[in-house]
């Protein structure tokens, strides 16, 4: 008996009485016919084909292909059986893929529609403030450590900035100052970049300065800095050739979520929905939500 049980054969005869069983349990209550006719078409054999290619770089040979078609067959047997003995219901995985497949459709139907310019111009008006070109800034600095000088530090900036305003002629700054792992000078680099190497700090007292004199000190989270700036740009709204592929973007990722919803509302309406919620004092409710679960 032992023996009989280590079987293979007579672990698929029991494997395949459960599933007989459990289709008979299952089928009996779902109305889903199986059987029917499987139809392999031409262009579907093509398609299987174009995949084999694309993957292998190659076409299948022939062997190949019919293995292909009747792997294909084999999916439509099984899906179908599946269908039929409702294992499709109560899945979760099932449930979010089909809900997927759905929204994929949508989202189909926006892509293939495309935007005119008249459409990505006024959503770049009406959205200016997500495309807006940052301010940006050119300046020179002078660096000074606190912790090499001490309160000398403001002193020595101090002294250094009325030597530079005083002089008439270039002043080479090169060997004044502190050693520092940021460049000394920076060219039209926007504002949030300042703020990112330099502080917040700096960066708000660095938009107050006038262009083409030497301000200071001003602190950072290094220390003090003396700042020379060269030129200052505003922020500004670029033009739609600049930004044009954003802006699409944008604008379909907007349509998208207007069509889902859409799409949504219109299939809700077909459905009456009742929602029960339990009182707070409800002893049942670890039994429902287990029993939501299985």
């Amino acid at each position: 008996m032992r023996k009989l049980l280590r079987e293979p054969l007579a672990h698929f005869l029991v494997l395949g009485a459960g599933l007989f069983l459990l289709f008979s349990i299952v089928g009996d209550s779902d109305d889903r016919p199986t059987g029917g006719t499987i139809v392999v078409s031409a262009a579907k054999a093509a398609q299987l084909e174009e995949i084999f290619t694309r993957t292998w770089q190659r076409p299948p040979t022939e062997e190949e292909l019919d293995g292909l078609i009747e792997d294909h067959i084999r999916e439509e047997v099984y899906y179908r059986e599946a269908l039929a003995m409702g294992l499709d219901r109560d899945d979760t995985i099932v449930r979010r893929r089909l809900r997927q497949k759905l929204e994929f459709f949508t989202d189909d139907l926006v892509a293939a529609v495309d935007p005119t310019e008249e459409q990505l111009a006024s959503y770049l008006d009406e959205h200016a403030d997500a495309f807006r070109l940052p301010s940006r800034v050119s300046f020179q600095q002078i660096y000074f450590s606190r912790d090499r000088r001490g309160e000398q530090a403001t002193r020595d900036a101090e002294s250094l900035l009325a030597r530079l305003n005083e002089s008439s002629s270039h002043v080479d700054t090169t060997p004044v100052g502190d050693e520092l792992m940021l460049p000394g000078e920076y060219d039209l680099i926007p504002e949030p970049e300042v703020t990112r190497l330099l502080g917040s700090e700096f960066a708000a007292a660095l938009a107050g300065l006038p262009v083409g004199g030497w301000s200071g000190p001003v602190e950072s989270g290094f220390g003090l800095h003396l700042v020379l700036i060269h030129e200052r740009q505003p922020a500004s709204l670029p033009a739609l050739a600049e930004v044009r592929q954003a802006v699409e973007r944008e604008w379909r990722n907007v349509r998208r979520k207007e069509t889902t919803e859409l799409f949504y509302g219109g299939l809700r309406e077909r459905y009456e929905v009742s929602v029960e919620r339990r009182e707070a004092d409800d002893p049942d409710k670890d039994a429902r939500v287990a029993e939501a679960r299985q």
